[in-house]
């Protein structure tokens, strides 16, 4: 479970949880946790944030208040949380974006890095480094070698899936994976639709975050092996049987469509849980089947057919779901 630094810190505050024992014991979740910096959604803030080379200085999106993370603030926030993992402060830009913009933003990433290795003192916390650089290849490549060079116990992968075409995204980490340590998990952050996690599995890349999930199921979207499906369309009104009929999700297993497509037309609270219950599910079972085709050794093999029988969102469509979520986002 991955926690926010950001929305954690502005509330309830990272010092209630820690009063509380840390993250783990807040929210009755004793499996492995994760927190990100926050630098993500603070630099996605816009004009209600200033950046500098010691740090950012931002508002309160609940009451206006002033705020500053430095690498050494995230590093004490998030160790106050207590999490299993944790991520550096680092500066994480929007494409496309000038090779000047991209270069100043890697070497402030560096920079800030090296200052979060440096204030770092919970040894039993994994604090990963960041990649950045853009869709410059000979940039990525630097960042790559710069945190691999650190020996630290991950690497993760930013600044992907910031407006950029899929595409662009995976020709971006075909040139990043190869210079990472093979022997350490690479994190790439904030990309979790089903064909991106077969798409950049492939490409060397073993963990992810997304919240892309519950955003799915809040505007009646629920996963299938053969496409995303909307709960609300009319022909799952009288649809007394499974939406998916060859699905094991426990929501398949026990709920009708036609009792989804009435939850999800009465908004009623049980829809959402129900639909990202499932869509949640989806994902984990592409996972585990990955995993044992690794080990099978028949990868490409059921990628390729995964890809074959999957249909996508296409562009547009993704384009005016992602502008319907940005604004809520802040």
């Amino acid at each position: 479970i991955l926690g926010n630094t950001y929305h954690l810190h502005l509330r309830p505050g990272e010092k209630l949880i820690a009063k509380a024992g840390g993250l783990h014991r807040f929210q009755g979740w004793d499996g492995a946790l994760l927190t990100d910096s926050g630098g993500f959604q603070v630099f996605s803030l816009g004009g209600q944030r200033t950046i500098d080379n010691d740090g950012v200085t931002f508002r309160s999106i609940h009451d206006g208040s002033i705020h500053r993370f430095t690498p050494e603030r995230v590093i004490e926030i998030e160790q106050a949380l207590g999490a299993d993992i944790i991520m550096p402060l680092d500066e994480c830009i929007a494409l496309p974006a000038t090779e000047t913009a991209t270069r100043s933003a890697l070497t402030r990433t560096h920079r800030w890095l090296e200052r979060c290795v440096a204030a770092q003192t919970r040894p039993d916390q994994a604090l990963f480094g960041i990649v950045q650089g853009g869709a410059n290849y000979a940039l990525r490549r630097e960042g790559a070698e710069f945190v691999g060079s650190l020996g630290l116990p991950g690497c993760a992968i930013g600044g992907l899936s910031v407006g950029e075409a899929k595409e662009e995204m995976y020709a971006t980490l075909e040139m990043t994976t190869p210079y990472l340590p093979t022997d350490r998990p690479r994190y790439l952050m904030g990309v979790g639709s089903p064909e991106d996690l077969w798409e950049c599995v492939s490409r060397g890349v073993d963990l992810f975050d997304c919240v892309l999930p519950a955003r799915v199921a809040r505007h009646g979207g629920l996963y299938t092996a053969s496409g995303r499906i909307n709960i609300r369309n009319a022909k799952y009104r009288d649809m007394h049987a499974p939406f998916d009929p060859i699905s094991e999700s426990p929501v398949c297993q026990r709920y009708s469509a036609a009792y989804l497509h009435h939850l999800y037309r009465c908004e009623e609270l049980l829809w959402h849980r129900l639909a990202t219950m499932h869509n949640l599910w989806f994902l984990l079972q592409q996972m585990e089947i990955m995993r044992e085709a690794i080990v099978g050794g028949t990868f490409a093999a059921q990628r390729d057919a995964f890809l074959a029988g999957y249909r996508t969102a296409d562009a547009q469509a993704r384009a005016a779901e992602h502008s319907r979520y940005k604004p809520g986002r802040h």
